[in-house]
């Protein structure tokens, strides 16, 4: 394909390697006394190394060349430890790269490996990089039971399981709601009455693919993130009763027995069944 990539002018550069750590992707290396590209599947064409080559040896040129491929540059990234992968992902921020942040992050989920804290300016700067781990407080000083805007429980992003970490924060000791992807639609008062003070993920047991992922996730939470209880919020339909199977099984599995409450939702936004299963 025919995209940005580095290259290198073999006659002025010195080898003095200042390029190398400023290309966070690894595509660069000194080899033989020389500043080496030593793979197009690493380079991301954005110029990170531009500026810090003294004898002005590097330059972005259009050519034919691999696509960049961000889950291999992961496979290098995660080798440098937090501040590395930190330095990668708001490296992609900056240069409005949302789509790799996003693959980013999801490949840091798969492998249970902590999203570092991103910059708020960072986030700011470039808009939501769709599933950076995010914290907030809503100070909530009473419910408007008359009417009105209801004010919001949610104090966390992402929600989604597959691209929540267990590690996150926001999970540490809490009470978890697992929460079928249609509950909070059906049921009118989800967030004062099932949200307010858990910790939130959504899921759909149905239409969800890889749900070994969900049941590794679960367990880590358990066993690692030590919460204290989980609330599995589904609807009546029977697809619906696989999350609440899954969460059992990561019960089953874990070093730590914890409470495990059910709500069964029907589909006229009515709470149909309220059980105690652990």
């Amino acid at each position: 394909m025919l995209r940005n990539i580095i290259t290198i002018d073999e006659s002025k550069c010195d080898g003095c390697g200042l390029c190398v750590p400023e290309c966070h992707e690894g595509a660069l290396q000194i080899i033989d006394g020389k500043a080496r590209l030593i793979s197009d599947l690493f380079c991301d064409g954005l110029g990170a190394c531009l500026g810090h080559c003294p004898q002005g040896a590097l330059e972005i040129v259009e050519r034919e060349a691999e696509p960049y491929n961000e889950s291999k540059v992961m496979d290098y990234i995660v080798k440098g430890g937090v501040n590395v992968i930190k330095a990668h992902l708001e490296h992609l921020i900056d240069h409005n790269e949302l789509d790799f942040v996003t693959e980013a992050i999801e490949y840091l989920n798969e492998h249970n490996i902590p999203i570092p804290d991103l910059k708020k300016d960072k986030v700011q700067h470039s808009g939501c990089p769709g599933s950076a781990e995010i914290s907030f407080e809503n100070k909530i000083e009473s419910e408007n039971e008359d009417g009105g805007t209801r004010p919001s429980h949610l104090t966390q992003w992402p929600i989604q399981l597959h691209l929540v970490s267990p590690q996150a924060n926001y999970y540490r000791n809490s009470d978890l709601l697992l929460a079928a992807d249609c509950c909070g639609f059906a049921y009118p008062d989800f967030h004062k009455d099932f949200l307010k003070g858990k910790s939130l993920a959504i899921a759909c047991p149905k239409l969800d693919s890889n749900k070994n992922v969900y049941l590794e996730k679960l367990t880590e939470m358990i066993n690692n993130s030590s919460l204290k209880s989980i609330t599995v919020l589904i609807m009546q339909v029977p697809c619906c009763s696989g999350l609440l199977q899954l969460a059992e099984q990561a019960i089953d599995v874990s070093e730590r027995d914890i409470p495990l409450h059910a709500k069964v939702i029907g589909i006229d936004g009515t709470v149909l069944k309220e059980a105690q299963l652990n």
